[in-house]
């Protein structure tokens, strides 16, 4: 197939395929994913001109790298910090026996589950070799092992996905589908490309009318996917195949509905899936930790004109959110609250501030240097806060960077939490003044707040043991008792 960006031209050819993307979660529900997503009750052409790009099983990501929430130590954690190959060895074993238990789970063919194993050992016996070989090398003064760090990273990343598509292409073949394995992973490939490149390498000789790509979440490339997107480089490699194809809609399949708040916070009786966005508030989501889509990869959609849909995988025959550059809704309406309930607020006093032009670029270079995640900041003429979710011990690195830059200032910090009401449209609905009023009535006082001109949220700082009650309140108050804010319903997924 021919591939390249979305333009004027091939805008009216009407693209007829979708891309979708499986996310790990889901992944784990095997034939839960099979019955609603990939097969289901389709037959002949209805199977084909779709892209699946699929995340690894639930947790295998966890124990390659480090756990995304607990940061308990996975393969490169260990490999990275350890003198010696034992801790890393056995952490790789580990992955091994989980990926082999998880081919016994999925495969009942005993000819897919050989292939299947055998698939696993060829390539965690492979990653085994080079990261002992690596560490011999740099056993040599010429060699530092930090040199090579992301690169490993890269390669253990990898495994995850490859061995979730690999398995999904076998389940698929048993079910008589011409399922085809796309592995962007680079295994034992000496060429170097880009990110573009390798898609358009590995799409050159696919038909998608006749075949089913399942396709790798990690792709190899000279960017350094990891590197620069974390764990969201999955998104981006959806993201790009989207527009490289120029789909006609890129659908995400996740284990809930992307609904009005967190159905552990609010009864589920009264939350609703939002219905229709736009790529604003999928922004400002991303901002507070609840990515419908990573930000880099949702700035291409946008780009290229491409709606991206948010399904449950457990309701098929729900339409689920669509997000798209014009899905502002037409009337005033707050469609999600959510927030963060553990933030560190930093509070910098600095009298030298006043009327002095690029006083703030030592506190603005310390926060990019430790990697501090800003998610809000308040300035006025002699105080900077920003509002960072971080771990403390990088935290206290920043603060004492920047008091040791500015050694007249004042610098406090203290946990909080923020709590946020998101729209597409909020003008002339007088949600600030209704949330600052469902916040005093619950007996909840405002530490901080914030309405940004563009009208697509409202950010209220708050004390951590309020977080929940908060929600709640203002959940209440601006989705359930606002009526007038009811949504059309959504177009028809593709």
């Amino acid at each position: 197939m021919s591939l390249k960006p979305q333009n004027q031209d091939n805008k009216k050819q009407h693209p007829t395929h979708t891309v979708h993307k499986i996310g790990g979660t889901s992944m784990d529900a095997v034939e839960t994913v099979f019955e609603n997503i990939l097969v289901g009750d389709r037959e002949g052409d209805a199977l084909y001109n779709r892209i699946f790009v699929v995340s690894a099983y639930s947790g295998m990501t966890d124990l390659l790298l480090e756990h995304k929430k607990t940061t308990d130590p996975g393969v490169f954690s260990l490999y990275a910090n350890s003198d010696n190959e034992w801790a890393w060895g056995d952490a790789l074993s580990r992955v091994s026996g989980a990926m082999h238990e998880k081919n016994r789970e999925c495969l009942k063919d005993n000819a897919d589950l050989d292939l299947a194993n055998r698939f696993v050992e060829e390539r965690i016996e492979g990653v085994r070799s080079c990261l002992i070989d690596l560490h011999r090398l740099c056993s040599f003064g010429h060699f530092q092992l930090p040199e090579h760090l992301a690169t490993v990273r890269e390669m253990l990343s990898s495994l995850g996905e490859a061995h979730s598509a690999f398995n999904t292409m076998l389940l698929l073949k048993r079910r008589g589908v011409n399922a085809v394995f796309v592995d962007l992973s680079g295994w034992r490939e000496n060429s170097s490309l880009t990110l573009d490149q390798r898609i358009e390498q590995a799409f050159s000789g696919i038909d998608l009318t006749e075949q089913l790509p399942i396709v790798t979440g990690y792709a190899q490339c000279e960017e350094g996917l990891t590197g620069i997107y974390g764990r969201g480089y999955s998104e981006v490699t959806f993201s790009r195949i989207a527009c490289l194809t120029g789909s006609k809609e890129a659908i995400i399949h996740k284990e809930f509905h992307l609904s009005s708040a967190d159905p552990k916070i609010v009864p589920e009786e009264n939350i609703k899936p939002i219905g229709k966005t736009n790529y604003d508030v999928a922004d400002q989501l991303a901002n507070m930790g609840m990515e419908a889509i990573h930000p880099k990869a949702a700035k291409g959609l946008r780009q290229q004109n491409i709606p991206l849909r948010i399904m449950n995988c457990f309701e098929p025959n729900h339409d689920g959110t669509i997000i798209s550059d014009d899905g502002k809704s037409r009337m005033p309406r707050v469609e999600i609250i959510t927030g963060l309930p553990s933030v560190y607020e930093i509070e910098i006093f600095n009298q030298d501030m006043v009327g002095t032009p690029g006083a703030s670029k030592p506190v603005h270079e310390a926060f990019a240097r430790y990697k501090l995640w800003t998610l809000a900041r308040y300035i006025n003429a002699n105080t900077m806060t920003h509002y960072v979710s971080a771990p403390l011990k990088q935290i206290k690195r920043c603060i004492n960077e920047i008091q040791e830059n500015l050694p007249s200032a004042e610098i406090r910090s203290r946990k909080v939490a923020v709590v946020s009401a998101i729209g597409s449209n909020l003008e002339n609905g007088q949600f600030f003044e209704k949330a600052i009023a469902a916040l005093a009535n619950a007996d909840i006082r405002i530490l901080a707040t914030q309405k940004p001109s563009r009208n697509v949220d409202l950010q209220f700082v708050i004390a951590e043991k309020n977080y929940e009650t908060a929600i709640r309140a203002l959940h209440k108050e601006l989705v359930e008792a606002n009526e007038k804010g009811k949504s059309k319903p959504v177009q028809k997924a593709a």
